[in-house]
């Protein structure tokens, strides 16, 4: 049994001799190996600190400026100008073989050199925010870049050409500017345009004209005095306002999940496969924590923020009746998992040194391996998170303040990420439609207590050794766990590999004490409360529809051919598929990023426009040229590519009105138009999963290497919820997302539209692989 090899650290009983103590030689040593770790990691993270903060400066540099004053010193030529004499005079007189005038001397040109160095680092760090706080190169075509766009981007690879540490332009990062009032509105009202009949329309424009003129300037004051003071004026109160305070399920609601390779297959060993990930993971981690990560940077120079990576690991979010709250851990050594209902904890090291991919097999097949029953109340425990928030956050409150439950939440909860090992096998096959839904359905709920949904993400394994991650929201976006994911595909693909066997390579260590069992002590109570939010997350999951599809005529290679970016090429073929779905437009939302700003997280994209309306209603009348197909739909991706550019560089609209919301609540303003700009359903939610931050292969040489995104759960009742990764140069994976419950939608109906609309437009142009 493997609860019979928990360690306990420290117990005591009361005899009639004096009270007898009992020490856990294992247990010490953990604590000792923690505590040396702990202090090595300190070291690393103040080292870290200097190197970051004195960036593009280093010590190197430092001395080079000392030697070079001192140099000049001696060849009779006073640089300063005067200044070290100054110095010199300043410094306080001292007797003895250290004051003498040479030592003072010395000690006046390493002032002034400090000076000299530190005002350096300080203008570069201006020089380069003023440079990334221009976006002019970003609405430019790439075969019309200006003169000043190219002096720009020479001038920005020099000021970042020496090698940063992931953290290294943070403070160089600009802030993310607040729109006029008057910009926003007008951008608004174009936006809604084309979902509202004229009456409608100038109802709306009335509200916003008086929003502007009486209300706005009010607020926008707030907002832009909360700009100057605080890193970024939306991300705080975005964290707090529209994932922290809902009340609502996190699976399904908020939660995403991210797919494995699906085209090749490594090992078809469970606990192989999760070895050589975990193990992976840990190496990213440790990357992370000295900061040898490089910046994500666009176009190979402007750097991305990094902020949100920090509480990747080691984080949790944990339940409040009115507000939750993330915990995060500066370090964690385990993993708990979770098999056949039961919980287990899972040491990631041996004293200092990380256990190798064969050991983490090993400990991972021991659980396989246990037979062992779950302890009543167990096995449905995770449900509570799959649940409502206040449900759960009372019974945390009532039934595991304490004891051992308490013990063994924490462990849970502490933990560096969640292991979900499942009884059941998925994988894509290209002949077996549904084999690719299924499997997303499982990473997105399981069966709705086999994820713990709190946790920063949970790494699923299948039976069959595929591997998917489900993803708490609130604490970063998509791409930075992308960003992970890419990077653990890789590793275990092409730097840890397996035996011919299948196993991970090297031979473990027997001596390894097994996985500790987790102790639970659930009443009945708390089993009831526990069976409540199962049915409700069972309700919720079984209410999912979900499609997710390879496209394979054509990816983003042939898709240039129509000189338009591959997202928007998509986004307005979505829009021609949702009005042959349901015969109307409707509001959608295209997530983009605002990661050019320091703490940027995300901005909307309203990609239904009313050029791009126009470019449907012209191919649903059937009757115009292909001439004019092609001019419509030109003008529209135009259009869609401008509105990416504006939210990314900070003029999106519903980020500015949204927090516009926030100070009128603070204020206690009642604002119609607010009210009802911030209550519109988004009933079509999209979404376009990022690839290749991490060039771990190249992939024309690995072109199967693919894998096939992720997806996430409708926004609205009666809406669509579509992600979709356009994967390499001639393949792009959907996932579509809906509600049974609905009877205005249907998955695969909608797939079905995506794929003929994709193919005529794709006709106008005359693309096909054919064409290549």
């Amino acid at each position: 049994m493997a609860e019979a090899h928990q360690a306990v650290a420290f117990q005591f009983t009361v005899t009639p001799d004096g009270v007898d103590f009992r020490l856990s030689r294992e247990a010490l040593k953990h604590i000792y190996q923690s505590g040396i770790n702990s202090w090595k990691k300190r070291l690393i993270r103040l080292k870290n600190g200097i190197l970051r903060g004195v960036y593009p400066g280093s010590p190197t540099s430092w001395l080079a400026v000392i030697m070079a004053t001192v140099g000049s010193s001696y060849c009779k030529v006073d640089i300063s100008m005067g200044l070290v004499c100054y110095i010199q005079q300043c410094l306080p007189e001292r007797y003895g073989p250290y004051g003498t005038p040479q030592t003072q001397a010395l000690l006046s040109m390493v002032v002034f050199s400090t000076g000299v160095w530190v005002t350096g680092i300080f203008l570069f760090r201006q020089t380069l925010k003023m440079l990334l706080s221009y976006h002019g190169w970003m609405f430019e075509m790439h075969s019309k870049t200006s003169r000043s766009t190219k002096i720009w981007a020479i001038c920005v690879r020099l000021l970042s050409s020496r090698r940063p540490m992931l953290y290294s332009f943070q403070t160089s990062l600009p802030k993310l500017p607040v729109p006029s009032v008057p910009a926003t509105i007008h951008r608004y009202l174009d936006s809604v345009r084309p979902l509202l009949d004229d009456e409608e329309y100038y109802r709306m424009e009335t509200l916003a004209k008086e929003f502007q003129d009486k209300t706005a300037p009010r607020l926008q004051k707030y907002l832009v005095l909360k700009s100057w003071w605080a890193t970024n004026y939306v991300s705080d109160w975005w964290e707090e306002y529209v994932y922290l305070r809902s009340r609502s399920p996190l699976m399904v609601n908020s939660n995403y999940y991210a797919m494995d390779f699906v085209l090749i297959k490594n090992t078809d060993v469970q606990a192989a496969r999760l070895g050589n990930a975990v193990h992976a993971m840990i190496m990213y981690r440790r990357k992370l924590d000295r900061e040898e990560i490089k910046p994500v940077m666009a176009l190979g120079m402007v750097p991305m923020c990094s902020y949100q990576m920090e509480r990747m690991f080691n984080t949790t979010r944990i339940p409040g009746k009115e507000t939750d709250v993330l915990q995060h851990l500066s370090d964690s050594r385990h993993v708990a998992v979770y098999h056949k209902g039961r919980f287990f904890k899972v040491w990631l090291y041996e004293g200092s040194r990380l256990l190798k991919p064969r050991d983490l097999e090993m400990q991972f097949q021991r659980i396989l391996d246990d037979s062992s029953l779950p302890q009543p109340g167990e096995e449905k425990l995770a449900a509570l998170t799959a649940g409502g928030r206040v449900e759960w956050a009372h019974a945390r409150q009532t039934f595991f303040n304490s004891g051992k439950n308490k013990t063994a939440l924490e462990t849970i909860e502490r933990a560096a990420f969640f292991v979900a090992l499942d009884e059941e096998s998925h994988c894509y096959s290209p002949d077996d439609e549904a084999s690719l839904s299924l499997y997303g359905k499982a990473l997105l709920h399981g069966n709705s207590y086999n994820r713990w949904f709190d946790k920063s993400f949970t790494l699923i394994s299948f039976k069959n050794g595929l591997l998917g991650l489900n993803t708490e929201h609130a604490w970063a976006d998509a791409p930075i766990i992308g960003h992970l994911w890419e990077f653990v595909l890789g590793t275990d693909t092409f730097h840890l590999g397996y035996t011919e066997t299948g196993h991970c390579v090297g031979e473990p260590n027997t001596m390894l004490a097994p996985p500790q069992r987790l102790q639970w002590d659930i009443p009945e109570q708390c089993q009831a409360a526990i069976e409540s939010s199962y049915q409700v997350a069972k309700a919720l999951a079984d209410d999912v529809e979900l499609y997710c599809f390879q496209f394979l005529p054509f990816g983003k290679g042939l898709i240039k051919k129509c000189r338009t970016s591959p997202d928007a090429f998509v986004q307005i073929a979505l829009q021609l598929a949702h009005f042959r779905d349901k015969g109307k437009f409707c509001l959608t939302y295209e997530a983009s990023m605002t990661r050019m700003f320091r703490e940027g997280r995300t901005e909307t994209v309203r990609s239904c426009t009313s050029e791009s309306t126009a470019f449907v209603q012209a191919m649903m009348k059937g009757s115009h040229t292909k001439e004019d197909l092609q001019d419509l739909f030109r003008k529209a991706s135009k259009k869609h590519q401008n509105m990416y550019r504006l939210a990314m560089t900070g003029a999106g609209i519903d980020r500015h009105l949204f927090c516009l919301y926030v100070v009128s609540k603070y204020l206690g303003v009642s604002s119609p138009f607010l009210a009802e700009v911030l209550s519109e359903p988004w009933s079509l939610s999209t979404s376009q999963i990022p690839q290749s931050q991490i060039r771990m292969f190249d992939p024309n040489q690995y072109p199967n290497h693919l894998g096939a995104g992720g997806g996430f759960g409708p926004v609205a009742d009666d809406g669509y919820g579509v992600s979709y990764m356009i994967a390499g140069e001639n393949t792009i994976f959907f996932h579509v997302s809906c509600k049974f419950s609905s009877s205005e939608t249907n998955a695969q109906r909608f797939g079905n539209h995506i794929r003929q609309a994709l193919l005529d437009i794709a006709d106008l142009f005359k693309i096909s692989k054919t064409d290549s």
